[in-house]
């Protein structure tokens, strides 16, 4: 291919120094009948042949490879802000592929139309009021759509989470930050927040983004570098920041597309709605009969491997960066794995934070129980090691006393008391048993409140946390 493309070069250079030579000797030349009218009436035949081919062979081109286009055949969106996006697209395409077609066949039609013919005089038309009313009417209403209508897109694809949204409920948050050349993602622990960083901390060999270990939420913090994993059907917002040069995020399945400014954190909010998996199977679908309902996807992954994998059972989301950063700028490609809900947090229980040995499972079970099914989060357990189910017993899977466990023990020690209370024990017993009854009733009460306070002084503002803390870093 590679000398394919270098023999069409150096043919493509002969032609234009022919055509150089040529009207360099036109232009040098005294005789002004030195192109006969035949060849005139050809030339123009010849135009007219070449814009019909050019148009069949677009339109051909189109439909044969309209699979391969973002926004067709199977290559819908995967997130929920995309459809608006490719709408707005196929619009633009709609009116700007009328405008290519109409102003191509004038512009030909024209050159054989008003060839040069000596029995012809030209019309001297300077002026005509109708016409330019007509040429610029008519693009300023279909502009004004386009342009209202991709700003409508614009604002819902650039929106960020509602201020009324939680984060680690309704939203996850995650840090993109780019280098030359590559990336690191960072991921928050269970209490959702991302930690601040301070460039003037960054340490190439112990860390690398600066992170502030001052900070609490920095503490359990994680970082990736190859795989970004992500769940399906969940608001994700990505704070996006470089190192060094300008870089440019870009999720081309997601439509999503956000520059890397060093300096300058920006964010980009997606909801991803279809697995890395339901793509797969989207891609690999046949025809009732039998046959490929995308061909192009059915082919070997690898031209050196005919029998290997095919194109779709391969494919993956991928982040690319697109903005030129320098030498290693293509090895900037990394892949993005959506996944089910269950799996994603499975995945996260499994991690350890960059202070820490313990996965996040053995430090906060309790965390997890809320976010997984009963299967997956007993499976989970049962691989861990911990058998233990939050809420039964004095205290949670991960130690700590919860409400109903604390409730549940002293009301446990309350009858054990009023069993005492009625057993034949002496007078006095009984009366020393009931003011301890008393005490435990007096305790619980002390701890139930306790606990209110607690959730509503600490637990609900680290919650929201997330809000004042979008774009810091």
């Amino acid at each position: 291919m590679s000398a394919l493309i270098a023999l069409l070069c150096v043919l493509l250079l002969i032609v234009v120094v022919v055509q150089v030579a040529r009207i360099s000797e036109l232009v040098s030349s005294k005789d002004d009948r030195i192109v006969p009218e035949s060849v005139n009436k050809w030339t123009s035949w010849l135009m007219l042949a070449f814009v019909f081919t050019f148009l069949v062979a677009v339109i051909v081109s189109g439909i044969q490879y309209k699979n391969w286009f973002l926004g067709f055949g199977p290559n819908t969106s995967a997130s929920v802000h995309g459809a608006g996006v490719d709408a707005s697209f196929a619009k633009a395409l709609f009116f700007t592929g009328i405008v290519f077609v109409v102003t191509h066949i004038l512009l030909f039609y024209f050159a054989y139309k008003y060839r040069e013919d000596k029995s012809r005089k030209a019309l001297f038309m300077p002026h005509d009021n109708k016409l330019e009313v007509i040429w610029t009417v008519i693009p300023a209403v279909v502009l004004t759509f386009l342009v209202v209508d991709g700003l409508a897109v614009w604002n819902q694809a650039t929106a960020d989470v509602a201020d009324d949204a939680v984060i680690g409920t309704d939203y996850i948050e995650i840090e993109a930050t780019a280098y030359q050349f590559g990336w690191e993602i960072r991921y928050p622990g269970t209490d959702n927040v991302l930690g601040r960083k301070n460039y003037r901390l960054i340490d190439l060999a112990d860390n690398s983004l600066g992170l502030d270990f001052n900070d609490i939420h920095s503490q359990d913090d994680f970082v990736e570098s190859d795989t970004i994993l992500l769940p399906k059907g969940m608001d994700v917002r990505v704070r996006i920041t470089s190192k060094d040069v300008l870089h440019n995020f870009y999720l081309p399945q997601f439509r999503v597309k956000m520059d890397c400014v060093p300096g300058i954190p920006t964010f980009f909010k997606f909801n991803p709605i279809e697995t890395t998996e339901d793509r797969r199977e989207r891609l690999g679908q046949k025809n009732p009969d039998g046959s490929p309902k995308y061909p192009e996807w059915h082919t070997p992954a690898s031209a050196d491997a005919p029998d290997g994998p095919k194109r779709y059972e391969v494919f993956n989301y991928e982040l690319a960066c697109a903005e030129l950063c320098g030498t290693g700028h293509f090895g900037m490609q990394r892949i993005v794995k959506i996944v089910e809900p269950d799996e994603y947090y499975t995945w996260l229980a499994n991690k350890t934070s960059i202070k820490s040995e313990k996965t996040y499972f053995e430090l906060k079970p309790s965390y997890f129980k809320d976010k997984l099914s009963t299967e997956a989060f007993a499976a989970l357990s049962k691989a861990s090691g911990n058998t233990d189910v939050v809420g039964s017993g004095s205290v949670s899977a991960d130690g700590a006393p919860t409400v109903t466990n604390i409730t549940d023990s002293l009301g446990n020690v309350i009858t054990t008391v009023d069993s005492l209370a009625v057993s034949s024990v002496p007078t006095t017993t009984v009366t020393i048993v009931d003011a301890a009854k008393a005490k435990v009733e007096e305790v619980a009460g002390e701890v139930k409140s306790a606990v209110k306070k607690v959730d509503g002084e600490v637990i609900e503002p680290v919650k929201k946390m997330g809000k004042g803390n979008r774009i810091g870093l």
